[in-house]
This record gives structure tokens, C-alpha cells and sequence, in this order.
């Protein structure tokens, strides 16, 4: 008999709290070449994706396809060292299961990373993500509503949690590292997008694009996480270059890690 939705998720829960994962207080979803962030968490519990049942695996480069459970800044994180996408062939309800399991392992905010293509801002740039638009063409909560979880209609109006905001900005601030605002615009992938469609996402407003992290905020806005969104800007956009591809993703992303790192980890201490 085919399982539920609701089912997997309990049946993962209890795996992974069979291994130890107990109570989690922060997700955190590592993007592009930002999972050595992962590595830093102290008294680790490593769970290889494979193992975990109804997982997703991570097929892309600069995902090491690890959940990370310990300590981080003093805070009790569960973090995706890579995260599962669209692109990849993935049902959205795989894409997002990570989300509702870290909500039912106990965790009460979502802290979500990932490299994007910059309209308003150039390579090497931290964006703090105010709001974002979805261009995926879907949307994870299509279907029968888990009212488990929250309400068929959940209000988007302040996914991107504003009193978290404020604290990430005073921590930068402290840091002396430059951090900016800007709305995320997300597609589906796996093409870059072409420069009419960049022109047309600057008119709607978009600051930088990628191919990620919608799905999951609008899952986790949806289960009552306080959610924080980091962009690092890893190369300009359809358009504003001669050519785009992944490789200077991951290399851009290397040069600005140490900032980002560092960052992250300061802000996790204030929250």
C-alpha cells in the first residue's frame, strides 16, 4: 500500500531520530559550493542521504549529499550539505520533505543559502533575501493540504522574516562585511535564463536569479518556520556577461566563503 506524505515524513523522523538527531533548532540548507559550512558544526552526526528513507538524492556539483546534525555557534543545527532540485527530475514534494522534517524533528526556523546570478548586483556580492519571486511555473503546495503542518492559503508576506533580517544586517555591520538586500526571482532550470528574460526580471523587480530556494521557503513559511535567506552572488546575469557556467559559480563562491561562513555563524549566535 502506498504510503502518504504524512507517513514518510513520520517514518524519516524516526529514522533520524534512531540515529541521534533529537532536537534540531535551525535547518539549514547549503547551496552551491557552500556546504564546507557544514563541516564546522561541532559533535557531528553525518547521515549519508542514501541511508535516509524517502530522501532525494543531490545530483549537482558542490553538493556533497550529507545531513549534518551538531552544534553550530552555539545553536543546535541540522544542516543539508546539498540540497535537492527541480531541475534534477525531482517531484517538488521531494524537493521541499527535507523542510517538513526538520519542522517535525523540532527545528522553528529555516536558514537557507545559495548561489544566484546577479541583475542588481555584481560576482562576489552577499544578498540578504528580502522577498522573493517564483517563476518555477509551480508551486510545492499543489495538492491535498497538509493541515498538520498549516493552511491551505498561507500568507507570503513576510516569508523572509524581518526581525531576523535587521539581526543579520547588525551583524554585518559589526563585521565590517558588506551584505545587501535584494529580491530572489527562482526558476526552474536547468537552462540559464536568456537575456530578454533577465531584462524582463529586472522590470519585475528581481535583483538576482537561481534556480533554487523558493520551493523550500514556501514550504517552510507554510509549517511556521521563521525563515533567513542568503543569496551569494556568483555571477551577473543573462546579458551582463559573455558566457555562464557552473564552474564560475563554484570558483566565485570559493573566493567569498570565508565571508559568508563567518557570517552565517555570527548571525546564528544572535538569533
Amino acid at each position: 500500500m502506498k504510503m502518504t506524505l504524512l507517513e514518510k515524513i513520520k517514518e524519516t523522523q524516526l529514522f533520524l531520530q534512531s540515529k541521534g538527531i533529537t532536537s534540531p533548532e535551525f535547518g539549514l540548507i547549503l547551496g552551491s559550493g557552500l556546504g564546507e559550512l557544514a563541516e564546522e558544526i561541532e559533535n557531528p552526526i553525518v547521515v549519508d542521504y542514501a541511508e535516509i528513507p524517502n530522501w532525494g538524492k543531490s545530483t549537482v556539483m558542490g553538493h556533497a549529499g550529507k545531513l549534518i546534525y551538531g552544534q553550530l555557534s552555539g545553536r543546535s543545527v541540522l544542516a543539508l550539505q546539498g540540497r535537492f532540485h527541480f531541475y534534477e527530475g525531482n517531484p517538488m514534494e521531494v524537493v521541499t520533505f527535507p523542510v517538513r522534517v526538520m519542522k517535525s524533528l523540532g527545528c522553528h526556523s529555516l536558514m537557507v543559502t545559495n548561489a544566484a546570478g546577479g541583475i542588481g548586483f555584481g560576482p562576489g556580492t552577499l544578498m540578504l533575501i528580502n522577498d522573493h519571486i517564483n517563476m518555477t511555473g509551480t508551486n510545492p503546495l499543489i495538492g491535498d493540504n497538509l493541515y498538520d503542518f498549516g493552511p491551505r492559503f498561507p500568507d507570503m508576506s513576510n516569508a523572509y522574516n524581518e526581525d531576523y533580517r535587521k539581526t543579520a544586517h547588525s551583524v554585518a555591520d559589526n563585521l565590517s562585511i558588506s551584505l545587501k538586500d535584494g529580491v530572489y526571482l527562482g526558476c526552474s532550470g536547468p537552462t540559464y535564463e536568456t537575456p530578454a528574460e533577465i531584462r524582463a526580471f529586472k522590470t519585475l523587480g528581481a535583483d538576482a536569479v537561481g534556480m533554487s530556494t523558493v520551493p523550500e521557503v514556501i514550504v517552510a513559511v507554510h509549517s511556521g518556520l521563521k525563515v533567513l535567506g542568503i543569496s551569494a552572488i556568483t555571477n551577473h546575469a543573462a546579458g551582463f556577461q559573455s558566457e555562464l557556467n557552473h564552474a564560475e559559480v563554484v570558483a566565485v563562491t570559493e573566493q567569498i566563503k570565508e565571508d559568508f561562513k563567518g557570517l552565517v555563524k555570527a548571525i546564528l549566535a544572535e538569533l
